[in-house]
């Protein structure tokens, strides 16, 4: 609708103003015209569509009462120059009120209404309707600077790139000035930014691929890029390539991340997992619930359990029973209450075998505190604990090795005057003596008590052995028949003689003792019959035998194992038979010594036992001697052609026990000997200073209070070089040489007889003097 208040057309309605009413009121901009007070006269219907006002009401009031109030200051200094006739016409955009309460954006257009004689009766123009066009230029600058702080708060590096030669950039974010240092400019600025500062180790890779890009349309890479501070930094690069409409490369686009944290986490992880894969501990990580969720390959080695097999179950599939709930509950107990647990727990194998393991399990917790996995590093120490048993069980053995040598010592003493006085009571009365009959039972009694103190002594290695080089093969063929005779018809021996084997350095009756003893074991462990091996081997024992074994030493060495397939024994059984008197045997069948006897020997001559058995399948002893490449020594006779018995030497006698110095006394002076006793060292050598005449011999105990036989002889050879010596005592030590004297003197051990005590003295004074002492 058009309303026209001008005073000269009012009225006037002709066909041509009908026809521009018409078209005015349906365009959809709105057209306007306006007095110089700035009050509408003229306003199409497109006033109303845009608005809301009608146009009646609106006609006769000013236009800058529907102007925005922020845009009406503008809105009016903008129609000054207007008004001023200063420019023909203005274009500006406002905010106008509608009737609703809100506004709209219009586009004003506006120019001078002059009449013929140039007075100004007002404005014209039109108002378009932008508001759509300007929400959407708000929109797209509200979008452009989110995209420009999304390209310089992200943390990864957009550019384009051209697709050819060298790739140099055509666009790069500004956030490569936080990420890799560089300024935007330098980056587009050099063709060969990229490519000059990849790693020299990854640029053959990344340049060797880039190519395939071509034909991929993708590719994704890790490389290092130098940062401008010179250091490098592990890039994940993206891109992908454009393509124009004709299909060919338009350009590159991707973009840079960096992830040198993430590769350092990684990598620390990576790490760790090695470290923990490659463990030589067990490692077993479960839920809180306690269900198996990762072992490493070490806890399969150990237990022989597959990863397959333990993840999934809970961790109770390695209990063998050995450890009672009430372990297990004070275990759970301290690790619900956060703590760390640490103990030993007897685990189980694959096979069902007993594991011992050395454990520590810690709770994880994650970020918030919340319990998540336990962790156990768990330490193999079954070795550990069975050499602990074993260095255990050979302290125990040298302690009653020392028991029984003490015992051995002073029993000795007891029984050298014993049978010393029954030889010489037999020796009084005469063998048609009423008392010959009882004199020879003591006296046998007396030798039998001795031969049980020397199974002591040799149990605790205090007995006098005659060392020589030999032939363990020798020793074994010269004692089949013995052992033959020994063992019965209904037991098969069987010798295996291995082949280059070295010798040994040992005493061959002692060796024979050995056999002789576990023949005997063997024979009664086989009461229905069976098989006896004894095989000789040389063996190199390296440090993983020695570990299994306390006390061996790595080298090489002569075997002897003595097989039989008896009855066996049990663990607790095979842990007491080296101890002396310790026997599973009926009391009339055995004293519990031969076991103790070949032990002492074995240890003696440098050696080591060990014991393999199993009930109802048998038992291996294996006797381990030290090997030598020194050829064997010969024979030294039996010692038993006759020594004259009687002498007229001066022969200084230092005893303590009187009983045994006063037997030897007699004995000796029965001979013709000269004697001067002495308690003990300090007496002897007060005793020999006060002599002017020669001492042909001293003659003491090794062990003596005051002062013991070797520092004795080393006192007096100083002053009588020429002095020979004889040893006596019950039991000898590490002190005494393995030829049976200390310093190459000879030894004579107690209980002896008087005629060993006669043929002794006898050889040492018939043996050439000693070579000058030096003071020893």
């Amino acid at each position: 609708m058009i309303v026209d208040l001008g005073p000269d057309r009012q009225g006037e309605d002709t066909v041509e103003e009908s026809r521009l009413r018409w078209v005015a009121d349906h365009i959809r901009q709105v057209i306007f015209h306006a007095d110089r007070r700035g009050s509408w006269t003229f306003l199409n219907a497109a006033w109303t569509e845009i608005t809301g006002f009608t146009v009646e009401e609106t006609l006769g009031t000013s236009f800058l009462r529907y102007v925005h109030p922020d845009d009406r200051v503008r809105h009016a200094e903008l129609f000054q120059p207007l008004s001023e006739q200063k420019t023909d016409y203005l274009g500006l955009e406002a905010r106008y009120l509608t009737k609703a309460g809100g506004y709209r954006w219009v586009e004003v257009f506006a120019r001078l209404a002059v009449d013929d004689v140039s007075v100004i009766g007002g404005i014209f123009g039109t108002l378009t309707d932008i508001t759509e066009r300007k929400r959407a230029d708000e929109e797209l600058t509200a979008a452009r600077a989110r995209l420009h702080h999304l390209l310089v708060s992200s943390p990864a590096v957009i550019y384009s790139a051209e697709a050819g030669g060298e790739c140099p950039m055509t666009f790069v974010s500004e956030n490569i000035t936080r990420l890799l240092g560089y300024e935007v400019r330098q980056v587009l600025d050099d063709p060969r930014f990229w490519i000059e500062n990849l790693h020299p180790e990854d640029a053959p890779r990344i340049l060797a691929s880039r190519p395939a890009l071509h034909e991929e349309g993708h590719q994704s890479w890790q490389y290092r890029f130098r940062h401008r501070d010179g250091s490098y930094r592990w890039i994940h690069d993206e891109r992908r390539l454009v393509r124009d409409t004709a299909g060919g490369p338009a350009e590159i686009v991707g973009s840079w991340v960096d992830i040198t944290d993430r590769r350092q986490v990684e990598e620390e992880r990576a790490r760790l997992s090695m470290a923990v894969e490659q463990a030589g501990e067990s490692i077993v990580i479960t839920n809180p619930d306690g269900t198996i969720v990762y072992v490493n390959p070490a806890f399969e080695r150990v237990t022989g359990i597959g990863r397959r097999d333990a993840v999934g179950h809970h961790s109770r599939i390695l209990k063998n029973g050995s450890q009672d709930p009430e372990f297990y509950r004070s275990m759970w107990a301290t690790l619900q209450k956060g703590e760390v647990w640490s103990g030993r727990i007897s685990n189980r194998r694959v096979d069902g075998s007993a594991i011992e393991e050395e454990t520590t399990i810690s709770p994880v917790r994650d970020a918030s505190g919340r319990l998540v996995n336990y962790v156990a590093v768990m330490r193999d120490v079954t070795h550990e604990r069975q050499m602990e048993e074993q260095l255990r069980h050979a302290q125990k053995m040298e302690a009653v090795g020392r028991l029984a040598g003490g015992v051995a010592h002073d029993f000795n003493n007891l029984l050298t005057v014993i049978t010393g006085r029954c030889e010489l009571l037999v020796r009084r009365h005469g063998e048609a003596s009423p008392l010959a009959r009882d004199l020879d039972l003591i006296l046998k009694t007396a030798q039998r008590a001795g031969a049980l103190t020397r199974q002591l002594l040799a149990f605790s290695r205090k007995q006098v052995l005659a060392p020589r080089v030999v032939s363990l093969n020798s020793v074994v063929v010269n004692m089949e028949s013995m052992l033959r005779r020994l063992i019965g018809e209904d037991v098969e021996l069987v010798l295996v003689p291995g082949q280059d084997l070295g010798r040994v350095r040992a005493d061959p009756g002692q060796l024979e003792q050995v056999i002789m003893n576990l023949g005997v074991n063997a024979r009664d462990a086989m009461p229905q019959g069976g098989r006896l091996v004894l095989e000789t081997s040389a063996v190199d024992v390296d440090d993983a035998l020695a570990r299994r074994h306390a006390g061996m030493r790595p080298g090489r060495y002569v075997t002897l194992a003595v097989t039989d397939s008896g009855c066996g024994m049990p663990p607790e059984v095979q842990a007491q038979i080296f101890e002396p008197f310790f026997t599973t045997k009926d009391p009339d069948k055995g004293t519990g010594l031969g076991l103790s006897t070949v032990y002492g020997i074995v240890k003696q001559s440098g050696g080591d036992i060990t014991v393999e058995s199993e009930v109802g399948r048998g038992t291996v002893f294996r006797i381990f001697l030290p090997r030598i490449e020194a050829p064997v020594d010969p024979s030294s006779g039996d010692g038993s052609r006759p020594r004259p018995r009687t002498g007229t030497e001066t022969i200084l006698l230092a005893e303590d026990e009187e009983e045994v110095r006063n037997l030897a006394r007699e004995i000796l002076k029965m001979e013709g000997y000269t004697i001067i006793e002495a308690r003990h060292g300090n007496d002897a050598l007060r005793i020999a200073g006060q002599h002017t005449g020669t001492i042909h011999m001293l003659m003491t105990d090794v062990v003596m209070p005051q002062m013991g036989g070797r520092e004795l002889v080393q006192k007096l050879s100083a002053v009588r070089p020429q002095i020979k010596v004889l040893f006596v005592s019950g039991y000898t030590d590490e002190n005494l040489t393995p030829s049976g004297g200390s310093g190459g003197h000879a030894f004579l051990q107690k209980p002896f007889t008087a005629d060993g005590l006669l043929r002794k003295v006898r050889d040492v004074l018939d043996a050439p003097a000693p070579a000058p002492a030096g003071g020893r």
